[in-house]
């Protein structure tokens, strides 16, 4: 009796896009990104405070995404073009909200906002999340003043939970205020990002979807 194939999901490919982890060869088209982007990335990105960061640091941060994406404690993904020649942007499956749930992030590359990659990415991950990932639950946080990033939870069927300020003494990394977007598991197979046109695959190359 074969197998059954399983996770994590390694590397998607969507009709634009490939999302894959992250590996630290991808060192220099990710300060690229993250350079050309910057004074878009800093309002809402606590961490673009902190860049140009040292290239060393940069290679270190990639380790560590490749390291907690290999013992599945967190997922990272680099979003590429088809060729694989540039970062588009970067997104997640982040496991900070709890078992059984997933909070998907993303940020794109100033050059390419406004052509729903962030859309397609979200959608493709929302589908990671629920089929092979087995969550009961998927999160979107963004400030209620990024209006661009709220459209997104939207068009992929997510519902506005509340929007939560931030408590007492909170760090200054900390927004002010955050609105968060659910999905659960019951909703997923009626809504948009169920639609998703991806192919999935594990660290080996297998298909999973």
């Amino acid at each position: 009796m074969p197998t059954e194939l399983r996770g994590p999901v390694y590397r998607i490919q969507t009709p634009r896009l490939i999302i894959r982890c992250y590996s630290p060869g991808d060192v220099f088209l990710l300060v690229e990104a993250i350079s050309a982007s910057l004074d878009h990335l800093r309002p809402w990105m606590p961490w673009a405070a902190e860049e140009p960061e040292p290239l060393d640091d940069k290679i270190d941060r990639l380790r560590s995404f490749r390291g907690k994406f290999d013992l599945g404690q967190d997922f990272v993904y680099g979003i590429f073009n088809l060729e694989e020649t540039q970062l588009l942007g970067s997104t997640g499956l982040h496991t900070r909200i709890g078992p059984q749930a997933r909070e998907i992030g993303y940020w794109i590359h100033k050059d390419y906002i406004n052509q729903g990659l962030a859309t397609e990415s979200s959608g493709a991950l929302v589908r990671v999340a629920f089929e092979i990932d087995r969550v009961e639950r998927v999160e979107i946080h963004c400030s209620p003043n990024n209006k661009r990033s709220a459209s997104i939870p939207k068009k992929l069927g997510f519902t506005h939970q509340e929007t939560k300020k931030a408590a007492p003494g909170a760090d200054s990394d900390t927004p002010l205020e955050s609105m968060i977007w659910t999905l659960v598991q019951q909703d997923y197979p009626t809504s948009p990002a169920a639609q998703a046109k991806i192919q999935a695959y594990d660290v080996v190359g297998r298909q999973l979807i």
